[in-house]
């Protein structure tokens, strides 16, 4: 197997969109719970590859993308930029399901009408980031790899922190961002936020 690191080109979206879905059942393929394929895609990848490029790295072997690092810089930010130029379209084209309606879809449809916004406590880490591996390319280092390519880049950009979102159920990913340097800040009814400080506050030594 011939893994690699290289930055993302416009002609990978299909791949993230599809990467998303492979993995979105806490890691494993979420593929026969979305009516939509593209959900998961519209709003955990493909922004951020459209926004944020020079912040999207994917892994391929032999060529062929199986993983992904995506995120943004400045979360405010992005989340304005989202709300001015991605999740308009989206919604008019998703209106809002029937409160009743609990499916995988519905629940990604309110969360792209909910939009992005990260909380005030994760303020001292505006960076984020989603990282996704396909089973093949788990497990071999490669996710610490892209973790740490990612974060090379933010410090080329001088950001102070980065967080992320992990739901309790995965254990793995829990395990994986400890060991990768990354600390809990707040723990939720179903989710964990991480943050991982890249430049030291002022007056700190």
């Amino acid at each position: 197997m011939a893994f690699a690191i290289r930055r993302y080109h416009p002609s990978d979206l299909p791949w993230l969109y599809r990467i998303c879905l492979l993995t979105g059942d806490t890691g494993a393929d979420a593929s026969a719970l979305y009516h939509d394929p593209d959900l998961l895609g519209h709003f955990y990848a493909a922004p951020y590859a459209v926004f944020e490029p020079e912040l999207c790295f994917v892994l391929t072997n032999a060529g062929t993308p199986c993983g992904y690092v995506l995120g943004t810089p400045d979360s405010a930010s992005f989340s304005q930029r989202c709300e001015r130029d991605w999740f308009p379209l989206l919604r008019d084209r998703y209106p809002l399901p029937d409160p009743d309606d609990q499916s995988r879809d519905a629940q990604m449809i309110r969360l792209i009408h909910a939009g992005y916004r990260a909380p005030a406590y994760l303020a001292a880490y505006p960076a984020h980031l989603h990282i996704d591996l396909l089973a093949s390319a788990q497990r071999l280092g490669w996710g610490r790899e892209l973790i740490q390519t990612f974060i090379t880049q933010l410090r080329t950009l001088h950001v102070r922190g980065v967080h992320l979102g992990v739901g309790k159920k995965n254990v793995g990913a829990i395990q994986f961002y400890e060991r990768v340097g990354f600390v809990r800040v707040q723990e939720h009814e179903g989710w964990i936020a991480f943050g991982m400080q890249l430049i030291a506050p002022e007056g700190s030594r």
